[in-house]
């Protein structure tokens, strides 16, 4: 696969998640407010698969990234086929817990697992397709399945249901069925290099392989890939259990909506990770603590203006729609994660600095902690002080505020790096002042107009006034080289 081939599957790839952000954020405006309940279990079913599916997985699908390389093709083959086996194992396992505990009284009223179980399965098996469409660089058509096929399904079910065309059970029937379909077309598109998993002998497998070392990086994947899927989705299965599903589908709006401010982040992070591990490698550290700062103050700067735009004009936009009653009450929510996400995007890329160097072990104990204090805080508001939705909110920007310091720190004490200096404290004052006086500007009489004047204004004045001053170096050289591009020469 060429240089050129690689480039075109990442843009393609990028595309894709962008086209699904989109859909996403259209329905969530549009549809999704019209019944707050109904997106609330769609939205906790998918929670609780998301819990699972790592767990019929097992760390396999990346193992089978980091072993890949080092085997022939004959243990290549063995390989995936062991991992298709374990998923299925695993899966058995669980289900058979599954039947057990159904006829326990407090379990048999827990009917909404038994809709996740089987997508959580679909997931496992679409996530090993996955990894190894990865290795052969044909990403862009089962991101494309994977990616755009949900978020047509739920909102075409959401409106079958709200329309009184179609039961609640039978469209979680076939959003279950929806996941079946990815993992039928992704597994067809790549059928010419998926083998026969006849006589297959698996101890022939760990010839090759030292089993020791295999299950070890499983283990230590598996304990990764669960500890970030409890601590970016334990709020959508807490929630129901504390409030209502209502609430849920309240919180989930927001948390679609907050998503969106960080593309940018995972554009930068996408295209910075190799050079990262380029310069860990190299042990060029004065070239990386430069990037880290560059980055920091870079991806903050975006994340403020988005931010200061959304504060700015949210209120003026939910009026202007259809669905403005049912979205008001996600607003609070809103603004918490999203300022959870600009801090997120303002600490830089401290995660990546630990996962490439031998350090890596640290992010397990930075997302206990996060799960950690998560789980307690939210206990401890919904249900000992019994607060609202809200403070789930708290909870999340709290616990990741606390999380990115963690990694500060430890990066500081590791590499003597950090990416905050005098420039940066002067950037996040210039956002701050202009955000606020843009907010305290009179409006309009038509609340449209008062949306386009003040969002163009904290554009242009953000945009101006951190260039005049300087105080991102990355987008200052940007924007000199597009005056000089344009500029005629002498």
């Amino acid at each position: 696969m060429t240089n050129q081939n690689s480039l075109k599957e990442a843009f393609s790839f990028s595309v894709i998640n962008y086209i699904g952000i989109i859909i996403g954020v259209f329905s969530t405006l549009f549809i999704y407010p019209q019944n707050k309940e109904l997106i609330g279990i769609y939205r906790y079913i998918e929670g609780l698969a998301h819990v699972l599916y790592p767990i019929f997985v097992m760390g396999t699908s990346q193992a089978l990234v980091n072993y890949y390389p080092k085997l022939n093709l004959y243990f290549r083959r063995r390989l995936f086929i062991y991992s298709i086996l374990s998923i299925a194992a695993l899966s058995g396992i669980v289900l058979l817990i599954f039947v057990v505990i159904y006829f326990v009284p407090y379990f048999s009223s827990s009917v909404y697992i038994y809709y996740a179980f089987p997508i959580a399965v679909f997931l496992a098996y679409i996530e090993l397709l996955k990894k190894k469409a990865a290795i052969l660089q044909k990403i862009t058509i089962p991101t494309f399945y994977d990616n755009i096929i949900p978020k047509i399904a739920l909102p075409l079910l959401f409106l079958l249901v709200f329309k009184h065309l179609l039961s609640v059970k039978s469209s979680l029937v076939l959003y279950v069925c929806s996941f079946g379909i990815i993992f039928i077309l992704i597994a067809f598109y790549l059928k010419k290099y998926l083998v026969s998993i006849s006589n297959f002998n698996y101890k022939e497998l760990f010839v090759a392989i030292d089993k020791k070392k295999y299950y070890k990086f499983c283990l230590y994947a598996f304990t990764g890939s669960l500890g970030s899927v409890f601590a970016f989705r334990i709020d959508s299965i807490m929630i129901p259990s504390f409030l209502s599903m209502a609430d849920n589908g309240t919180f989930s709006i927001g948390v679609t909506l907050a998503s969106a401010l960080a593309i940018p982040a995972t554009a930068v992070f996408t295209l910075y990770a190799p050079i990262i591990s380029k310069y860990i490698k190299e042990q060029k550290y004065a070239e990386l603590n430069l990037k880290y700062k560059e980055t920091a103050s870079l991806l903050y700067f975006i994340g403020a203006v988005l931010f200061s735009c959304i504060c700015i004009g949210i209120y003026d936009l939910f009026s202007l729609l259809p669905t403005a009653t049912n979205l008001m009450a996600s607003v609070p929510v809103l603004l918490i994660l999203g300022l959870n996400v600009v801090i997120n995007m303002g600490t830089g890329f401290n995660g990546e600095i630990i996962t490439y160097s031998n350090y890596y072990r640290f992010n397990l104990i930075a997302i206990l902690i996060l799960i950690t204090l998560n789980v307690s805080l939210n206990i401890l508001f919904l249900q000992y002080l019994h607060l609202g939705l809200v403070w789930v909110a708290v909870a999340s920007l709290i616990s990741m505020v606390t999380f990115n310091a963690a990694k500060m720190i430890f990066i500081y004490k590791k590499f003597d790096f950090f990416p905050f200096d005098i420039k940066y404290l002067k950037l996040v004052i210039t956002t701050i002042v202009i955000g606020v006086v843009i907010y305290f500007l009179p409006k309009l009489n038509i609340t449209v107009y008062t949306l386009i004047y003040k969002i163009t204004l904290c554009i242009l004045i953000n945009c101006f006034v951190v260039y005049k001053l300087q105080l991102v170096s990355v987008y200052n050289l940007y924007i000199k080289s597009l005056l000089y591009k344009n500029t005629p020469s002498k």
